[in-house]
C-alpha cells in the first residue's frame, strides 16, 4: 500500500509531495496539468515493487536488478523517446527524482535520472524486501475488445501502446478466483452485473457478457458498458480483491450519467474490500456521486484524501486535503457549474 510519493522535476512538477489514503485517493485538474502522470509514476513504482521477486528470481530486492527493472518500467508505461524525456524541461542539466513510501518501511523506493539520460537510473532506496500484489492500471478507453492476441503481439511486436495496455490485459485473461472469498466477490459482482444485464465470460481468447437471452461478443456491448465489464472481470479473477491497488484514469469518460452513478459505488465499495484506489478525474458528476455516496452510512468508514493540480509558471503545485473543499479552485470543476447557472438564467421565469 503506497502511502507517500514524493515528484521532483518530474514533466510539469518541479516538486510535488502526495500523501496518500489507504482507501481512496482523487486527483483532480485541467487537461495538461499531470494527472496521468502521478498515476502512471505510482502505478510504475508499485508494479516493479510487486513483481520483482518473481521478474528477478530472488527473494530480496537488489539495487541492480531495480535499476534495470525502473527503466524499463517507466519507459513501457510513459513511452518517452529516452528516459531523460521525462525530466522536467529547464534551462541546463536536471534530475528527476522519485521517492515512494509504502505501509511498511522496508518496501520504501527512491531513485533518480537526469535529462541526458536514455535508459540509465540511479537507485538511492532499495528496499530490503518485495510488495507482493500487482496493481491494476484501467486507462481512459476500454481494453476487452483488443483483448484477443493483443498480449502475444506485444511480447513480440513494436507497438505504439503503453505497457499498462499488456499489464491490464494479462490480468484480465487470468482464471477465475476459487475459494474463502467467493462471497465478498459474489456481493460486489452482483451489482455490476445487474448494471450490465449479465455475466463477462472469456471464451476461446475472446470476451462476451452472457445474458439471459444469449452471448453478446464484447466489441457489440456499449462502451462505457465495457468499461464496468472490466470491472467486473478483474474482481471476478480476484484481482480486485482482498488487496492491492487500482490505478483508474478517467473513469467517467464515455460513460452516462447512469453508468457513472454505480461506477462511483463501485470505487467505494472496492475501497471497503481492502483495495487502494487512486483515480484522475476533472468530472464534476462523478465528483458529486462520489460526495454524495461519502456521506450515506454504507461508505462512512471510506476514508477520502483529494489531489488539486495547479498549474503555474514554476510548474504544477498541488493542494490536499480530506475534502474537496481543501484543494482549491479547479476551474475545469468551476466550468461545469457555471453552465448549470448560465442554463438556469436562460429558463423563462
Amino acid at each position: 500500500m503506497l502511502t507517500r510519493l514524493v515528484l521532483k522535476n518530474l514533466t510539469v512538477f518541479t516538486h510535488a509531495d502526495f500523501e496518500f489514503s489507504p482507501q481512496l485517493n482523487v486527483v483532480i485538474g485541467e487537461n495538461g496539468a499531470g494527472k496521468t502522470h502521478v498515476l502512471k509514476a505510482a502505478y510504475s513504482v508499485a508494479a516493479v515493487n510487486a513483481r520483482g521477486e518473481k521478474d528477478s528470481g530472488s527473494p530480496t530486492p537488489t539495487k541492480g536488478y531495480l535499476e534495470t527493472a525502473i527503466a524499463k518500467k517507466l519507459r513501457g508505461v510513459f513511452r518517452p523517446e529516452a528516459l531523460g524525456r521525462l525530466a522536467r524541461r529547464q534551462a541546463g542539466r536536471s534530475r528527476c527524482e522519485i521517492d515512494a513510501e509504502f505501509h511498511a518501511r522496508s518496501l520504501r523506493l527512491g531513485f533518480s535520472f537526469n535529462t541526458s539520460s536514455k535508459t540509465e537510473v540511479t537507485v538511492e532506496t532499495v528496499p530490503s524486501k518485495w510488495e507482493g500484489r500487482p496493481p491494476v492500471y484501467l486507462p481512459t478507453r476500454e481494453l476487452l475488445t483488443i483483448y484477443p492476441g493483443f498480449v502475444s503481439l506485444y511480447e513480440t511486436t513494436e507497438l505504439p501502446f503503453e505497457e499498462t495496455w499488456r499489464d491490464t490485459c494479462l490480468l484480465l485473461g487470468a482464471p477465475l478466483a476459487k475459494g474463502p472469498r467467493m462471497s465478498e466477490i459474489k456481493g460486489l459482482l452482483e451489482p455490476l452485473e445487474d448494471q450490465l444485464g449479465g455475466k463477462v465470460v472469456l471464451e476461446d481468447g475472446r470476451f462476451y457478457l452472457n445474458t439471459p437471452s444469449g452471448s453478446i461478443e464484447a466489441h457489440l456491448v456499449a462502451e462505457g458498458y465495457r468499461k464496468l465489464a472490466m470491472i467486473a472481470r478483474l474482481i471476478a479473477t480476484g484481482s480486485l480483491i482482498g488487496t492491492g491497488s487500482l490505478f483508474w484514469d478517467e473513469p467517467e469518460a464515455n460513460l452516462n450519467p447512469k453508468v457513472i452513478k454505480r461506477v462511483a459505488r463501485t470505487i467505494l465499495q472496492l475501497c471497503l474490500s481492502g483495495i487502494q484506489v487512486f483515480i484522475a478525474t476533472h468530472s464534476l458528476f462523478l465528483m458529486r456521486e462520489l460526495d454524495i455516496a461519502l456521506k450515506t452510512p454504507e461508505f462512512l468508514r471510506v476514508m477520502p484524501r483529494f489531489f488539486g493540480l495547479h498549474p503555474g509558471a514554476r510548474g504544477v503545485k498541488v493542494q490536499q486535503g480530506d475534502s474537496v473543499d481543501d484543494i482549491g479552485k479547479i476551474d475545469a470543476l468551476d466550468e461545469e457549474l457555471s453552465q448549470s447557472d448560465r442554463y438556469l438564467d436562460t429558463e423563462p421565469a
